[in-house]
């Protein structure tokens, strides 16, 4: 009988989510990109402090997506923050 090897996975403990923040398009004319942000989601966005005393929320848009918005292949892309 041949024996079963099959393997699972652990858990991932340091899994990061995507909050969805808002959206990225090109403007009407394409000389802009217009970015709209949910300010309900920006409020619970982790923020980090600088030196300075500054604080900053940070974003990430996905290269990838956002050439296929500058190119016309795609109308919209998401604003979005990795949390661990």
């Amino acid at each position: 009988m041949p024996k079963n090897n099959t393997k699972t996975m652990p858990e991932n403990q340091n899994e990061t989510t995507n909050v969805l923040v808002g959206y990225v398009r090109k403007s009407n004319a394409g000389g802009a990109l217009k970015v709209s942000i949910n300010t309900d989601a920006f409020s619970d966005c982790s923020t980090y402090v600088t030196s300075d005393g500054q604080a900053y929320v940070p974003l990430v848009i996905s290269l990838n997506a956002l050439e296929k918005v500058l190119n016309g292949e795609r109308a919209v892309t998401t604003l979005s923050q990795l949390q661990d």
